[in-house]
């Protein structure tokens, strides 16, 4: 596992846990407005060992609930299965956080029993997917795949979009909406630029125009909220 960091403690990314993030590095995607550039562009530096963080879970027994696995894309990790197996012998459920272009390795663990809530990214509408993950011939069929399995499985998930004024127009959230209708979460979240963007420049839509973007939305899924405001 290449492991880049752990916020030892969230209330927010874990819903009803009292949980920590892992951080892996790497991933697949170059979204202009991601945050965590330096765990996405180049090598990223090892900052904590698998053994510091299972020692630090054997600490937190009894306190922690849950572990969040972000990243970066963290099922690109080869070795992540064999982690998350021994995250779960110390009793902690797991949440994973994914882009949800790799459905094959999705699935394999959902079936394997080895997740308990899937955080997936959409990142805008198909026509516009790929300029909006830095990769413009992208197919999007796998991430359609990743949306279908989510929808159709037992496994507790949400949907979640970053808004960035220059990525997201009005019928955008019109045709995601479509694309996951019927879902059971779905969050829009307000960007901010941490400062570690990939893309410098960018801009977040004043709250207004992000409380139109929800209406639109709800029209189309169980539950829709904003997160980050």
């Amino acid at each position: 596992m290449v492991i880049c960091g752990i916020q030892k403690l969230t209330l927010l990314d874990y819903p009803g846990k009292v949980a920590c993030t892992i951080f892996t590095g790497g991933c697949n995607f170059r979204c202009p407005f991601c945050h965590n550039a330096d765990l996405v562009t180049g090598k990223p530096e090892v900052t904590v060992t698998g053994e510091e963080i299972f020692r630090f879970l054997r600490k937190r027994q009894g306190l922690l609930d849950g572990v969040c696995i972000s990243g970066g894309e963290p099922l690109l990790q080869p070795d992540l299965e064999d982690f998350i197996r021994g995250v779960r012998s110390l009793g902690y459920s797991v949440k994973l956080d994914t882009n949800g272009s790799m459905p094959d390795k999705l699935e394999s663990l959902a079936e394997k029993g080895l997740l308990d809530y899937v955080a997936m990214d959409l990142k805008n509408a198909p026509e516009h997917y790929g300029r909006t993950i830095g990769a413009e011939t992208y197919d999007v069929g796998n991430v359609d795949r990743s949306i279908r399995f989510l929808m159709g499985g037992e496994i507790p998930y949400e949907f979640r979009t970053t808004v960035v004024r220059e990525f997201h127009q009005k019928a955008d959230f019109e045709e995601m909406g479509r694309w996951i209708e019927g879902a059971d979460q779905y969050f829009l979240q307000q960007f901010m630029d941490s400062g570690h963007v990939i893309a410098p420049g960018l801009h977040a839509y004043d709250e207004k125009i992000l409380f139109q973007a929800l209406e639109i939305v709800k029209k189309y899924v169980k539950t829709a909220q904003i997160r980050g405001l």
